[in-house]
């Protein structure tokens, strides 16, 4: 027995090796594990910028007045200073010889300049006639030097000049040809200046149809106008000397114009000059600080009413 047991023993150690050979663990694989899978995103682009608001085109409507015009050179002076530099001038007497020197380039300040420099007898020349005792040629002649002798459609910003056709009454704006004798034209107050003969017709003063000229700016295509009206009101015991007397006659006779121009406008600017005379080239120093002081008054609602109306043509645009 004994024997047989170590005869057995090579064929259980063979057994029990191949049995070990067969149920051994499998090894640890040494494939690397699979990265994690990213997914890479386009890169997020910045909101596009808001578009620019569309600037309306702004008028300046400059009224008559005689000597108180002086006030729309502190007016100019006001806007410029805060940023309101329109893009069309219209005038009528006083206002067209104002506006035709803004127009050709000169700047509130240097207004203001030539305005403390001018002297009366540059704008008249006295003439005896039944039909006015100022010529007008000076003043035509001023204006021309001034605007470098540049026809009124080559000035640096579209100009008006509102003047009145004698034999009509109809209201005439002057967009071109001479800028001299379009504001002589425009300024010419009847009896004071002879009318004025471009063409075949006789021309008088801008102000007996268009008081401040805001229809004109509208027709020269304004989105925005503002109104100068340096005009004064018919008041008990202020017409006393005989162009004073002209000036509130005119302006009685004109009140519904004056009224109709007004209506037009988004904004009015008056400057307080109704104690200063229609010939007081004096009192220029104080035209110009009522100007600024009613200019400075109405920039914020210029402003504001600027910013509603820019508004208001993107939302029209965008439909």
């Amino acid at each position: 027995m004994k024997r047989l047991a170590v005869r057995l023993a090579p064929w259980a150690l063979a057994l029990g090796l191949a049995a070990c050979a067969t149920h051994s663990p499998t090894p640890p694989s040494t494939t690397a594990p699979a990265a994690p899978t990213t997914t890479t995103l386009p890169p997020q682009m910045p909101p596009p910028a808001p578009k620019p608001l569309p600037k309306p085109r702004v008028a300046l409507a400059l009224g008559g007045g005689a000597a108180k015009g002086f006030a729309h050179v502190g007016v100019i002076k006001v806007l410029e200073e805060n940023g309101i530099y329109p893009d069309i001038v219209t005038g009528t007497s006083a206002g067209s010889v104002v506006g035709s020197l803004y127009a050709s380039g000169y700047s509130g300040l240097a207004l203001q300049k030539k305005a403390t420099q001018l002297d009366e007898t540059d704008l008249t020349d006295l003439v005896i006639s039944s039909r006015g005792f100022i010529k007008g040629e000076r003043l035509a002649g001023f204006i021309n030097r001034e605007v470098g002798n540049r026809p009124i459609e080559k000035l640096k910003k579209p100009f008006g000049a509102v003047a009145t056709e004698l034999d009509t009454g109809r209201k005439v704006v002057f967009r071109s040809g001479n800028t001299g004798q379009a504001v002589r034209a425009s300024a010419s107050i009847p009896n004071v200046f002879q009318p004025v003969l471009i063409g075949r017709r006789q021309y008088v003063d801008g102000g007996l149809v268009s008081p401040v000229p805001v229809s004109a700016a509208r027709e020269m295509g304004a989105d925005f106008v503002i109104a100068v009206d340096i005009s004064a009101r018919p008041r008990a015991g202020a017409a006393t000397g005989f162009l004073t007397i002209l000036d509130q006659s005119l302006n009685i006779m004109n009140v519904s114009a004056l009224v109709q121009e007004l209506r037009q406008a988004d904004v009015t600017i008056r400057p307080q000059v109704q104690n200063i005379g229609s010939a007081a080239f004096e009192a220029r120093s104080q035209a110009i600080r009522e100007g600024e002081k009613a200019a400075r008054q109405a920039v914020p609602i210029i402003q504001k009413l600027l910013q509603a109306r820019a508004q208001s043509m993107a939302q029209a645009a965008a439909k």
